[in-house]
């Protein structure tokens, strides 16, 4: 159970990480963008360590203080969604 819920989050935080990624190719080739707030409620709902990872590699987002209070908030739910697991779920 503790394994299928990290290979799940795992895969959520990869989902994130292409968003952010595919916004930063877009925004540089002049392409339609992914809304703010999509990437901000993936961010919420589980994705810190994804958008996070996102924002220092592709350099993304990384100038606006909402995503930072973003990332910050979505890194602690994960790190707590990760306690939680190892604590109660056997």
């Amino acid at each position: 159970m503790q394994l299928c819920f990290l290979f799940l989050l795992l895969i959520w935080n990869i989902i994130v990480f292409i968003f952010y990624a595919k916004d930063k190719w877009r925004a540089t080739h002049g392409y339609w963008r992914i809304p703010e707030n999509v990437l901000l409620v993936e961010t919420l709902l589980a994705g810190g360590f994804g958008a996070i990872l996102a924002g220092m590699l592709v350099h993304h987002k990384t100038r606006k203080w909402y995503f930072w209070l973003s990332w910050i908030i979505g890194l602690f739910v994960d790190v707590s969604l990760i306690y939680l697991m190892l604590k109660y779920l056997k």
